[in-house]
């Protein structure tokens, strides 16, 4: 049988020492603090990030290099026959179409899936993949599957502060300036490749339960019947976080609602103390 490696980023909401659990190899994602490159889960924690992040540093967001990527490939295919690569949605990252560039120099040995995905999702697809290895399919099957399915996920964040928006320039300053004097707090949605507006609420209490009854919405429509998990993210710090999970198992007593970092690459454009919910349909 071939030896299939499975590939992912940190966008993946995957800690080092899950994917060592896992059996999984990841590739650490750049960041760019007062215009010093770091890579996550390598010389920079989530921690230090926020650390930074309050003292008013500068943040943005890049992709691996070329030469990364290839190096990380080509040390995985000497114990491997085939790697599939899960990487973030192409619409918020070049970092995918990237890599099906590079891909397409390897012969039939790296399959890049177009994933769509991102966080929590980007995680679920990491685990199908898994499954899909041990139930024996190909490194191709198993892209070909991953794609297939890479809309069935439903992800909403209530965003504590504009100010990162509005220095990428998501957000004009006369709306980030209004937002604070009223306390709005803008939930933003993930339907398959795109980060969009989904509605505004007056504090996060409000927002929280903005999330709550779309995704219950989710659950009972779109999802009836199908394998489904509940899942939460948050970005800073992890108390608040723990309270939110607790809130939304609460909420959907009927599943395991687990509590992931969001990545840095998205906090750096969402800051601290967002809250997320997601709802991932899993292979079974």
């Amino acid at each position: 049988m071939d030896k299939i490696a499975i590939t992912t980023d940190t966008n993946s909401s995957i800690s080092s020492e899950e994917a060592e659990i896992l059996g999984i190899h990841m590739l650490p994602m750049p960041f760019t603090v007062d215009n010093k490159e770091y890579f996550e889960g390598e010389n920079c924690t989530y921690e230090q990030f926020f650390e930074m992040l309050a003292k008013g540093c500068q943040v943005s967001t890049s992709q691996p290099a070329p030469e990364s990527i290839i190096s990380f490939w080509n040390e995985i295919l000497k114990n491997y026959d085939y790697i599939v690569h899960i990487p973030m949605s192409a619409s918020l990252s070049s970092s995918l179409n990237t890599a099906k560039a590079l891909a397409a120099d390897y012969n039939g040995k790296v399959f890049v899936a177009d994933n769509k995905r991102i966080s929590v999702s980007q995680r679920q697809s990491v685990i199908d993949a898994l499954h899909l290895v041990k139930k024996g399919l190909s490194a191709e099957e198993i892209c070909k599957t991953l794609e297939e399915n890479s809309y069935n996920a439903s992800i909403y964040l209530a965003v504590n502060t504009l100010e990162l928006l509005k220095k990428s320039g998501r957000v004009t300053s006369a709306g980030a300036a209004i937002a604070s004097i009223l306390n709005i707090k803008p939930v933003l949605q993930i339907q398959g490749e795109k980060l969009d507006a989904y509605a505004k609420a007056r504090g996060m209490k409000n927002a929280e339960d903005i999330m709550l009854n779309v995704l219950h919405k989710d659950v009972e429509e779109r999802f009836a019947g199908k394998p489904i998990k509940v899942e939460t993210a948050y970005s800073g710090e992890l108390a608040p976080a723990l309270e939110w999970r607790d809130k939304v198992q609460d909420s959907f007593p009927d599943y395991e609602v687990n509590l992931f970092k969001l990545p840095i690459s998205i906090s750096c454009h969402v800051g601290a103390g967002v809250k997320a919910l997601g709802c991932i349909q899993y292979i079974e």
